[in-house]
């Protein structure tokens, strides 16, 4: 396995080496040594799978009292996922990345906890899979609009498909300090 940094630190693009012949291919998607040798050390608890169709828009979403790290990927389709830093205190606090997940590129992004995370399906309909640290708990469930000016992600979709929850969540610069950035020494 193939583990990229990102321009924010803890965000990683994870890709997998793919066996294809005739018949199709295999991959391992993960592995718990592998990842702990990179730092991820975490336990998957609980696995989501979603289906969404062209320009839905699902996110910016986080979890509080019980926070989720996500190691996400695409098994039909393409999107634009998305990280935001929402750790108070870390030296990329308010900024995201972007990445291309698609079938087609295998790739997967681990999302860690201090994040909050989205995406938007780029093609005709995508199926997503959240491989997540944590449960879901609706109480502590948290989210940030998703055309938030001050951090002005360029989404694909001008006027995307949302859940009414999504409509409804506060700008960034109104979020609490849920959590705060402490650096990981080796």
């Amino acid at each position: 396995m193939l583990f990229t940094p990102t321009a924010i630190k803890d965000v990683l693009v994870i890709e997998t080496k793919v066996f294809e012949d005739p018949r199709g291919f295999f991959m391992e998607t993960y592995r718990r040594d592998v990842f702990a040798a990179q730092g991820i050390n975490v336990d998957f608890v609980q696995i989501n799978h979603s289906q969404s169709i062209r320009h839905t828009l699902r996110g910016l979403h986080y979890q509080v009292g019980h926070p989720q790290g996500k190691l996400v990927r695409v098994l039909r389709g393409e999107v634009l996922d998305v990280a935001v830093d929402i750790r108070f205190g870390s030296p990329t606090f308010g900024r995201w990345i972007s990445e291309v997940l698609s079938a087609r590129n295998k790739k997967q992004l681990y999302v860690p906890v201090g994040f909050a995370h989205g995406f938007c399906v780029i093609s005709a309909e995508a199926e997503f899979l959240y491989y997540c640290t944590d449960y879901y708990h609706p109480q502590g469930e948290k989210g940030i609009i998703w055309n938030d000016p001050d951090l002005a992600i360029p989404w694909p979709a001008p006027e995307p498909l949302l859940s009414a929850k999504d409509r409804r969540n506060p700008r960034f610069r109104d979020i609490e300090r849920d959590f705060t950035y402490e650096e990981r020494r080796p």
